[in-house]
């Protein structure tokens, strides 16, 4: 049993890995909605042996697929992603992210009786709005595993790489309405703690560093322009290197709102109006061991760049509970960005379908790298420990 097996295993399976990705990305659907992607993966991984539980934590499209060898060994976690976008569709290529990862299991699952270990495919649901990743790890679901893996599609060979922290704020101040002309005195705007919201936080920036990122937008500011706001809103995403530095930052940023709403005579009610992300800790020895079977695998080492920072992802909330890795692979030939039409287009063609099989091998090598190496994975771990006590 070897690498070769996988690979050989993966490829007798491709034409059909091929099929499900396609009809995936045919069929688009949002975050916590992807009921016909979810059932597609879930018949999928029952059909080469795995048990399924689904639903998991309440989240309808979200399940967990396992295979145990009767041999104990490490426990591989393999991630899947099946959300669109709004409009665009799968301009993100989660329709090639999901059979990456099941692919990779498929894989292994071939060996895996022989070497020993565990495999658990997790479908994540809504990683581009509310992050099933956050609940599923905060819930422990991923303590049991010894390392976690998944890859994203891209323009190019990127390393894992880092993400920032990030909270979603949101800002409600309430005023008194009257009418701006006729008796503006009786008035309490609720606009203008927005706006000076936003002055105190275009001031901070000043005083950050320079990986802080902070940018909303006033979602609702009123109704007419003769009538004083009694109402008004605002949004925003605050980034921040670690979760460490977020919470002090997010502080700040709330201080800034809460000043706002003295200074208007507005009464304040803030919330968090999304899930919140932790930073990307990416295992640099398991990244390491994925680049070198993609190397392996016939891509040259110059090709693979150096992971960089692709702003906030849910992968951030399981790197900092067990080793995990979330590196990039070449789909495309031109540089079109994700999220664009032009990604999208192109994500459904055959050389993205064989960049996503290319993927799959690298995964489920990597793990077998894990599961047969002993000394790597006290590696992995002795590097996870020294990440998350900085």
């Amino acid at each position: 049993m070897s690498k070769q097996t996988i690979n050989q295993t993966i490829d007798q399976y491709s034409s059909r890995f091929k099929e499900i990705s396609l009809y995936i990305g045919q069929n688009p659907e949002l975050g916590n909605e992807e009921f016909l992607a979810s059932a597609r993966l879930k018949e999928e991984l029952i059909f080469h042996g795995f048990e399924v539980e689904a639903p998991v934590l309440g989240l309808a499209t979200a399940f967990i697929g396992t295979y145990n060898a009767a041999k104990p060994g490490p426990r591989i976690a393999l991630l899947c992603e099946y959300d669109a976008l709004p409009e665009l569709g799968h301009a993100c290529g989660h329709h090639l992210i999901c059979m990456m990862s099941l692919g990779a299991a498929v894989g292994l699952k071939s060996v895996i009786d022989e070497i020993g270990g565990s495999i658990k495919v997790f479908g994540t649901p809504a990683e581009e709005t509310k992050g099933a990743k956050v609940p599923m790890a905060a819930a422990g679901l991923f303590d049991d595993c010894d390392i976690a893996m998944m890859t994203h599609p891209f323009y190019a060979y990127e390393k894992s790489g880092t993400s920032l922290a990030m909270d979603a704020i949101q800002f409600e101040f309430f005023g008194k309405s009257s009418h701006a002309a006729a008796s503006p005195h009786e008035g309490i705007n609720a606009l203008d703690a927005v706006i000076q919201t936003f002055n105190g936080i275009n001031a901070l920036r000043q005083q950050v560093k320079s990986t802080v990122r902070i940018h909303g937008i006033i979602n609702h500011g009123g109704e007419a322009a003769n009538i004083i706001p009694d109402y008004a809103s605002a949004q925003f995403y605050v980034r921040a290197s670690t979760r460490k530095e977020l919470e002090v930052l997010t502080d700040r940023v709330i201080k800034i709102a809460e000043g706002s709403a003295l200074q208007t005579g507005c009464t304040l009610r803030t919330s968090n109006y999304e899930t919140s992300y932790d930073e990307m800790n990416t295992n640099e020895t398991l990244s390491d061991a994925f680049s070198a079977n993609l190397i392996e695998l016939g891509i040259r080492e110059e090709e693979i760049s150096t992971g960089d920072d692709h702003g906030s992802m849910d992968m951030g909330n399981v790197s900092v509970k067990i080793p995990a890795i979330h590196p990039y692979i070449k789909i495309i030939e031109e540089k079109h960005a994700l999220h664009s039409k032009e990604f999208r287009d192109l994500a459904m063609q055959e050389r993205a379908l064989s960049g996503m099989i290319l993927a799959a091998k690298a995964l489920g090598n990597t793990a077998y790298d894990v599961i047969t190496q002993p000394e790597l994975l006290n590696r992995i771990k002795a590097a996870h420990r020294v990440t998350n006590n900085n």
